[in-house]
């Protein structure tokens, strides 16, 4: 069976990340996103996949070299919805029954292969679905009689129920109706339209539940949940490469992933799970906590705390800070002190503006989400859900209360007086 792979939306919501590296790129415990889900259809008996992708084509394609999935490559020159991505497929499938993935929602791996046996077992069409508390920012699914009987795209009250999961299975008989879809108020040619077409015509779509846990990928703090997931289910890729130096002194309670060429230094305390890529620096006297992923050539050093975070690739997190429930994107220098406040006084939920709108993380805990080539200063402090965009620089002693838009110069005004002392007359 051929898989489908939709990996070409530009992942606005996910900004700042995405400005400088591809969302189906971001890292989750140490690996792209979209590597995951082409590694969890290889497991499942998929040996050959279309990957639909968006900006940045030879960048992703270096990032998925050697999955052990013959690969090929189809390009959306502007975003058009799922249906028209999906129309793409077309000639790849050639005629065959397929897998259709969205590749920014992560599931345990098995899950494929139950949608595969529900589809085979059927014979009809199946959609994956998930139960939910807030269906607002999904497609909410009913189902009746073990068929889904209605797709409502993004409820505008809050509804709990079945949500669209983004895996499904079809015949080819799909590309028929994927052709015959209007655009949606949205101005896109979206998925769910086409399957309710196929439901209102008198078609049969089987829904197939996901069994524990499942993550679609569409703000920032979802890349932590993820992380947190995949890094139960996947301790098996935590390991120490002999190629690594940790020094006497070091304390590693596993799973913990060190990567080759990487130094723990003497009082660097390590919590598993956590990931740790190639050639980074950790210690001397930190302590990494539990569910941190950590990139290739970062460093993490003397009297800092990493918690529960991901720090991407070339970052440096140096002196005598604290990183909580953050996403820290790439070549980031964060100068000594620099404190993330994670909870609120009032230990609500934290709420982060994205897009102009202000959403609700539903995390209790939430630091902050910081683009590529940031710097601060010294004593830099910020608060639970800002988002500083890349290019920033933020000047010793800035309190960040709210967003810090990109290339943007952040510096702590100080007017000092000077006084010139006179001798007293005799």
């Amino acid at each position: 069976m051929k898989a489908v792979v939709l990996a070409a939306g530009e992942g606005t919501r996910m900004y700042p990340l995405t400005y400088t590296c591809p969302k189906p790129l971001l890292p989750v415990s140490g690996k792209p996103v979209l590597r995951r889900v082409l590694e969890g259809l290889r497991a499942n008996g998929i040996n050959e996949a279309l990957i639909v992708v968006g900006r940045r084509v030879d960048v992703v394609k270096d990032a998925l070299s050697g999955v052990g999935l013959k690969l090929e490559y189809v390009v959306q020159e502007k975003p058009q919805g799922t249906a028209h991505a999906s129309s793409l497929a077309e000639e790849f499938v050639n005629g065959d029954d397929f897998l259709l993935v969205n590749g920014d929602v992560l599931v345990p791996e098995n899950f494929y292969g139950k949608v595969i046996d529900t589809f085979h077992r059927s014979g009809e069409n199946v959609i994956s679905i998930a139960r939910v508390e807030d269906a607002s920012n999904y497609g909410l699914v009913e189902v009746k009689d073990g068929r889904a009987v209605r797709i409502i795209e993004k409820p505008e009250e809050q509804a709990s129920g079945f949500v669209n999961a983004g895996i499904y299975a079809f015949t080819s008989e799909l590309f028929k109706e994927l052709k015959k879809t209007p655009i949606s108020k949205r101005g896109e040619y979206e998925l769910t339209d086409t399957i309710q077409r196929i439901i209102d015509k008198g078609g049969i779509i089987i829904p197939c539940e996901v069994e524990g846990w499942w993550v679609d990928i569409g703000y920032p703090w979802d890349l932590l949940r993820a992380n947190e997931f995949v890094m139960k289910d996947k301790e098996e890729e935590l390991v120490i490469h002999e190629n690594t130096k940790i020094e006497e002194g070091a304390i590693i309670h596993p799973p913990v992933h060190v990567g080759e060429g990487s130094t723990v230094k003497a009082g660097a305390y390590i919590e598993g799970p956590s990931y740790i890529g190639r050639e980074s620096t950790i210690g001397p006297n930190c302590y990494i906590r539990p569910y941190t992923s950590i990139g290739n050539r970062c460093h993490i050093g003397n009297a800092c705390e990493i918690k529960n975070s991901i720090i991407m690739d070339d970052t440096n997190v140096a002196h005598l800070s604290y990183i909580g429930d953050s996403i820290v994107g790439e070549k980031v220098n964060l100068g000594a002190g620099t404190i993330t406040a994670n909870l609120r006084l009032d230990e609500k939920n934290v709420f982060s503006t994205v897009k102009g709108k202000k959403i609700n993380t539903r995390r209790r805990k939430m630091g902050a989400v910081i683009g590529g080539n940031v710097k601060t200063g010294i004593g830099v402090m910020l608060m639970p859900g800002v988002i500083i965009g890349p290019n920033a620089m933020i000047g010793p002693g800035v309190v960040v209360t709210e967003n810090i838009p990109q290339d943007t110069i952040v510096i702590l005004k100080q007017e000092i007086q000077m006084f010139q002392l006179k001798e007293k007359q005799r």
